[in-house]
């Protein structure tokens, strides 16, 4: 059970606007008391938290825990403790497992996992497959997922293709409030692609992937969104296109959302030169033009949520020519010191809309209601020291993969701990 005193955070809670030096008085994983110099009776553990910073906790709606089907590479556990050292007290699985979460018995069993990991610390949330098996060809059963517990819908790894399809998909998952989370990715024009197609693709004799692709998919699901007057999330954007898009439908007031990745807005296409297969993913890394849209989607807010898309592979996996590995790398553990090193250290968002995208706006997304930081309330915190400097060295990840490109990255901001579900990580 979680009994501490949390003393002199900044709290920082961009749902109501709190920002503020404060204790915070947690017993057996409530919140007693919220305020100024608080005190506490009897023996409890005191953390001194000055110069740190408690937020709600983050969730990160874009993970592959790649359970059940693909337990070398990362097991429900494993996922886990990546995402409490990262700072994460809830992820969002996507559905390309082996089965794919299409049927109810395939969420029961990521649920019931979930809750013997760590004693329950990190909520895990399914993300059931559209369409049976993802193929694209016939819807899977929507209404048994969603009772089951989906909290959205994806084919993540494969686009929802048919357009009738997608449509009814829409229309199907608004019954119920969910979103549908599309990959972007128009098949054709990128069969056999393995990096962005551009200048660098073509000096390096290797197949590519254009921008335009991701463009021509989400313009034909903003039409369908528009006609259906349903909720659509873009996953990891990538390219200046796609953005202006989802910024059109915002300025018509669509119901759409995005997410871009640290690696969208931290390394472009100049990366893949070194041939190393820990630069290979899918969307893959674009132009630098690419990079500077993403900076300034998120500065705007058109962006609305930073996500991961953790993509574990074995080392072996990875060990191979460039045109024969394996998409991904990678992401829960490097993400809160990216995003504060490349967006908040160099003045492009503020402390306060970090957290909005890291917790806030995925929770509205997905229809989960808002942490309270207040008396009564279960606590569900991040902490994050905002200032302190590390390398990332991969193999001290958590996770049970080390694919990332951003080993021996010197970074600021780490989180320090998260408590969730009376159950607390630290890990300073």
């Amino acid at each position: 059970m979680v009994s501490v005193l949390l003393k002199n955070g900044r709290l920082i809670d961009p749902a109501t606007g709190r920002d503020e030096t404060a204790d915070i008085l947690i017993r057996e994983g409530r919140i007693e008391k919220v305020g100024q110099s608080v005190s506490t009776s009897g023996k409890i553990e005191v953390k001194d938290l000055k110069g740190k910073i408690i937020a709600p906790g983050f969730i990160d709606m874009h993970v592959h825990l790649r359970e059940p089907g693909f337990e070398h590479k990362e097991t429900i556990l494993t996922g886990c403790q990546s995402a409490a050292a990262g700072g994460f007290t809830a992820v969002c699985c996507m559905p390309n497992t082996n089965p794919a979460i299409d049927d109810a018995s395939v969420i029961r069993f990521i649920q019931e996992k979930g809750k013997s990991a760590l004693g329950g610390l990190v909520d895990i949330y399914p993300v059931a497959a559209v369409t049976k098996e993802r193929k694209g060809e016939t819807l899977a059963p929507m209404a048994e997922l969603s009772e089951a517990g989906a909290i959205a819908f994806s084919d993540d790894g494969d686009p929802v293709h048919d357009s009738e399809i997608m449509r009814r998909a829409l229309e199907y998952a608004n019954m119920f409030k969910k979103p549908i989370i599309q990959h972007a990715q128009e098949m054709s024009m990128t069969r056999g692609g393995v990096m962005n197609e551009g200048f660098v693709s073509t000096g390096l004799g290797l197949p590519g992937m254009p921008g335009v692709a991701e463009d021509i998919v989400v313009s034909r699901d903003i039409f369908l969104v528009e006609y259906t007057k349903t909720q659509y999330h873009v996953a990891h954007m990538s390219t200046a296109g796609c953005l202006e898009l989802v910024r059109g439908a915002k300025e018509r007031k669509m119901q759409v959302s995005c997410e871009v990745t640290p690696h969208h807005f931290v390394l472009t296409d100049e990366k893949v030169r070194g041939y190393d297969t820990n630069t290979k993913m899918n969307p893959p890394l674009r132009t630098k033009e690419d990079v500077e849209a993403m900076k300034e989607g998120l500065r705007d807010g058109t962006i609305d949520v930073i996500a991961t898309d953790h993509a574990p592979h074995s080392y072996d996996e990875k060990q191979v020519e460039y045109q024969h590995a394996p998409f991904g790398i990678v992401g829960l553990e490097t993400a809160i010191g990216l995003s504060i090193t490349e967006l908040v250290m160099k003045k492009i968002i503020s402390l306060n809309q970090l957290i909005e995208k890291f917790s806030v706006n995925p929770r509205r997304i997905l229809h989960l209601p808002d942490i309270r930081i207040e008396a009564g309330s279960p606590a569900n915190l991040t902490i994050i020291d905002p200032s302190i400097e590390w390398t990332v060295d991969p193999q001290q990840f958590k996770s049970k993969s080390k694919n990332t490109p951003f080993g021996g990255f010197r970074l600021t901001g780490k989180s320090v701990g998260v408590i969730n579900n009376n159950q607390a990580y630290w890990s300073a």
